[in-house]
């Protein structure tokens, strides 16, 4: 378990605990100020800075210790996420009183594309994307917004996965969980900031694992691998099987979908 699920969960995983969906959490004053600026001043001005951020540690390497301090503080008091597996988030969305498809802010601020890859989940009949300034998108207050029934939001979230989305979830404001997120490291700020040693999110509560008699050393799931944590390795007998690295694996479970022998499972770190 993670601290941050230490220090959210309850005893358990934050993510599963009903508290943090609340709906007395909606109403703090805070939260609902920065629900409304998010789109604009959280990602937007965050996709902007990334992009110097990018070209320093391209020079440097590295970014200054106070400044990823200050980056990881920021987001685990904000807007701090998760990598979760489908089987988690069958979980999450199937005991969702509503859930509510919307666009990528990502996408949307890096690329003006829309794409309809985020869900809002609720516990109770209120939601709190209705607090979004959906003018970031060219929209009209209620423009955007696609209600879905559990079923419905886990079928399009399994074939996001298939296509290589990592699943990711989201405060809005600690502790409250805002948002699945299924995007890729190409588009998402938070999965982006990972390659400069900024963790904004949080590894997931699994690792994948290698069934080394069913491997055949295809390196599907090598090249699959959204976090580089998978490489090849050469046995003893001369052939070749994948090898995980579990320091380096976020548990999202997607290198599964790759393997045509079945090799590959999540456990439970």
């Amino acid at each position: 378990m993670c601290d941050f699920c230490t220090k959210h969960g309850d005893g358990k995983i934050w993510y599963k605990n009903a508290k943090n969906y609340a709906r007395d959490l909606m109403e703090d004053l805070r939260r609902r100020q920065y629900i409304h600026d998010f789109l604009e001043s959280t990602i937007g001005a965050g996709i902007s800075s990334l992009g110097r951020l990018e070209t320093i540690y391209r020079k440097k390497k590295n970014l200054p210790a106070r400044l990823v301090k200050a980056m990881v503080d920021k987001a685990r008091d904000e807007h701090f996420g998760q990598v979760v597996p489908i089987e988690d988030i069958r979980t999450i969305v199937g005991g969702a009183e509503t859930v509510v498809r919307m666009p990528c802010a990502c996408r949307w601020a890096a690329e003006k594309k829309e794409k309809r890859c985020c869900y809002s989940v609720s516990y109770s009949p209120e939601t709190w994307w209705r607090g979004l300034d959906m003018s970031y998108f060219g929209k009209a207050p209620a423009e955007g917004f696609e209600s879905l029934s559990g079923a419905e939001a886990i079928a399009q979230m399994e074939v996001l996965g298939r296509e290589g989305a990592v699943h990711t979830i989201w405060t809005m404001i600690t502790p409250f969980i805002g948002a699945i997120c299924n995007c890729t490291n190409r588009e998402c700020l938070g999965l982006r900031t990972l390659a400069l040693e900024v963790e904004t999110l949080a590894r997931g509560e699994y690792v994948a694992m290698v069934n080394r008699n069913l491997c055949n050393g295809c390196g599907l799931c090598e090249d699959a691998c959204q976090f580089e944590a998978i490489s090849s390795r050469m046995m003893d007998g001369g052939e070749t099987v994948a090898f995980v690295q579990h320091q380096k694996c976020y548990g999202c479970g997607l290198c599964r979908h790759h393997c045509p022998q079945g090799a590959l499972a999540l456990i439970e770190m």
